[in-house]
């Protein structure tokens, strides 16, 4: 112990606050001899409420908090009062253990409850209404807890976040820590939300050399993930070297030999095709671009022969039924529809695309052809199921994805029995996914894929709808006239204009209120003060919006002030600042949240992206109860990971849904990400009301900034090659 830090001793009363991500934490101690409560802070990782600490460290005076004890290590002790072991029973430590129930068993059994929880579990059916099937799980939590705690002390020691450690504990179960010890950098492969980086540190600490091949080939496959997250399905040789060189400092020589390593394992693929120029895959992004190619020809060439009505007869009696008029180019994509084994449908909002989907639909059933709906998000197939007026499902939902029977369960040898199969949205499908479904899409089937190709695209890797648009395999509809009832929205009118590089008109020609705002504040505070102001004064009392879940601010950027991340706790505690809640590390759960799942939970068959909202908390064994649009799903403590604030979303996590109100703020400290397809996108999720707030430089920056990155992707050319260009 250094000869200036001290040791105290107390019972920790409250957690302020605990950062996930490194296990900075403020509490608060209970220290005898000090008459009011020690604030201490520093790494106190798995610490739990009414727990007896004894840290060492050294005091400190914050400019702003005073007085603070700096922790530079700690112990945990069991609590030496009943109170105190009421305080850590009832803390959600132990699963099926709550405050009431903490209370109950430390009055029947005292300092004794530990004990008598591990080895005299039969003991606690003496409580009323504690049966043996109860008593058996509070034990077995007990002792996973005990193992689940020793891990932590061991991830400690190298710097991973204790809060990774139920998750690593539920990979590994009993030899996580031999595990660990042998390949640290199996984290990053198997445990979500570890990366390379993460993992690197503790193989270092753990003396596995900067130069060592296992470093080198975990290295590689993380920077083709990173370049996958990015969009790219493979890098250039090259660019791979100098990567490695640069964010790893492995020299040339080690990464070669670890890519030859990596390809004679078939971890990754080497090609030099199409521009001369090796490209490096992981092998999976290989498949799935290629096999998808071959495929999507296929289906081209081999859908079975439709017999061609005749087609104005079938329109007149389609106009007549639903009282709609049908452009010459919408009657042309229909009759392509029964003549193509591939159709590509695309155009911006208010051109009709549902429309004619709906046509499609009608079409064939008048032929009695079996037909499948479905979209990459649930809202989005909860939106063409309206449309079409069958019933639509996830992509997902559709292969049903099983992970206890090793994933999609549709697939070539099991294929979806359909002889259409149409698909929304195709804007947001990247390869990996293309490539399942179509793998579960027998040779004669015809498949339609209907998006705008002008939206962002997908957040995994390829430009899946650009690409075979590009390619000029395919037969294209592209519709381009907006419906006169459309064209009377200036949310559309403004989306067109926007995406042709010009500025919107905020007044409609005939004098009505118009449907989109520009909201003029310089300042990022300035803008997020009137976005609150909307939320909770404008927008219900000047515009008739009160229900607060038709109002959904999307934001450009997640960080900065008017990032997602600040709106969310911000519009939180403005629109839902009281009520039962759950605190998880720096989050905050209340009842009554908008939250989205930020990643796939195919046990529960929830999505990355689907929107929810808390319809009960229970703080007595910290779960939530989320309802998901009437399916309700609940989270235990060690999934709420899983779930996000949702008042403000990013544009990419709005894709495929749409509002009725969109709030957007644009701000130049937005500049990375302000491009002409982002505010596009943005702005045509709402149906009834656009309202940009911002500077009118940034909406000019996001409009003349037509570049999109370009994505390492082969799959033009692949497509190209299959059909013989």
């Amino acid at each position: 112990m250094d000869e200036n830090s001290e040791q105290l001793e107390g019972v920790l009363e409250r957690i302020v606050y605990s950062n996930e991500d490194n296990n900075y934490t403020v509490a608060r101690l209970k220290v005898q001899g000090h008459s009011e409560l020690v604030t201490a802070v520093g790494n106190l990782a798995g610490v739990s409420v009414g727990e007896t600490l004894s840290v060492t460290g050294a005091w400190v005076n914050h400019k702003k908090f005073g007085q603070q004890f700096r922790v530079d290590s700690f112990i945990t002790k069991v609590p030496a009062t009943i109170k105190g072991m009421e305080r850590y029973l009832g803390s959600g430590l132990i699963k099926g253990i709550g405050p009431v129930m903490a209370k109950r068993l430390t009055q029947k059994f005292g300092l004794n409850t530990l004990d008598i929880i591990e080895n005299k579990p039969r003991r606690l059916t003496e409580i009323e209404g504690l049966g043996p099937k109860k008593a058996e799980s509070i034990t077995n939590a007990w002792k996973q807890q005990k193992h689940i705690r020793e891990v932590m002390v061991f991830l400690q020691g190298y710097d991973i976040s204790a809060t990774y450690a139920e998750k690593i504990y539920r990979v590994y179960g009993g030899s996580t820590i031999s595990r660990v010890k042998e390949d640290p950098y199996c984290l990053a492969a198997d445990i979500m939300g570890i990366g390379f980086k993460t993992a690197d540190k503790a193989a270092r600490s753990m003396g596995i050399p900067a130069d060592s091949p296992k470093r080198a080939m975990a290295g590689i496959v993380y920077l083709l993930d990173e370049a996958a997250g990015e969009g790219h399905l493979y890098l250039p040789r090259q660019e791979l070297l100098d990567l490695t060189r640069e964010k790893l400092e492995i020299d040339g020589d080690i990464t070669e030999q670890a890519i030859l390593s990596l390809a004679a394992d078939k971890r990754i693929h080497i090609e030099n095709a199409f521009d001369g120029e090796e490209s490096v895959y992981l092998a999976a992004h290989y498949q799935s671009e290629n096999d998808s190619a071959k495929k999507l020809e296929t289906l081209k060439q081999e859908h079975s022969q439709l017999p061609l009505l005749e087609i104005n007869t079938v329109f007149n009696e389609l106009e007549d039924r639903g009282n709609i008029q049908y452009t010459d180019n919408q009657k042309k994509a229909v009759e392509e529809a029964l003549r193509q084994g591939v159709l590509v449908i695309t155009g911006g909002p208010g051109t009709g695309k549902t429309t004619l989907i709906k046509a499609i639909v009608t079409v064939y059933q008048l032929l009695k052809i079996k037909i499948i709906l479905a979209a990459p998000t649930g809202r989005a197939a909860k939106r063409l199921s309206e449309a079409a007026g069958l019933p639509a499902k996830t992509i997902h939902r559709l292969l049903e994805f099983n992970p206890a029977r090793g994933g999609f369960q549709r697939d070539e040898f099991n294929p979806l029995q359909a002889d259409a199969v149409i698909i929304d949205e195709t804007s947001m499908l990247d390869i990996p996914l293309f490539h399942h479904l179509i793998n579960a899409v027998q040779p004669g089937t015809r498949l339609i894929l209907v998006g705008d190709v002008d939206q962002l695209p997908s957040v995994g890797p390829g430009s899946f709808l650009k690409d075979v648009i590009n390619s000029g395999v395919f037969k294209v509809v592209l519709l381009k006239e907006i419906f006169r009832q459309e064209e009377e929205s200036a949310i559309v009118l403004n989306a067109h204009r926007i995406n042709q590089g010009e500025k919107p008109e905020y007044k409609r020609k005939d004098g009505g209120k118009s449907e989109f705002i520009f909201a003029r504040k310089e300042e990022p505070e300035q803008v997020l003060r009137h976005i609150k102001e909307l939320c909770t004064r404008i927008l219900p009392t000047q515009h008739g919006w009160k229900n607060r879940h038709d109002v959904q601010v999307i934001c450009p950027m997640n960080r900065g002030v008017v990032g997602t991340w600040n709106l969310n706790s911000e519009l939180q505690n403005t629109l839902n600042p009281r009520g039962p809640q759950i605190v998880r590390g720096d989050k905050i759960f209340r009842l009554g949240d908008r939250v989205m799942q930020v990643q796939n939970n195919y046990d529960k068959d929830i999505f990355n992206g689907d929107l929810g909202k808390i319809a009960a908390v229970n703080t007595e064994d910290n779960k939530l109860l989320v309802d998901f649009e009437g399916q309700l799903m609940d989270y235990e403590a060690d999934e709420l990971d899983e779930l996000a604030l949702a008042y403000a979303v990013s544009v990419h996590k709005s894709q495929g849904s749409e509002y009725p109100v969109v709030v957007m703020p644009l701000v130049t400290q937005h500049f990375p990400l302000l491009q002409r397809n982002l505010l596009y996108t943005g702005i045509s999720r709402a149906k009834k009301l656009v309202i940009l707030v911002g500077q009118y430089k940034a909406m000019y920056i996001a409009i003349n900034n037509d570049k999109v990155q370009q994505r390492y992707t082969h799959f033009m050319n692949r497509l190209k090659e299959a059909a013989g260009g």
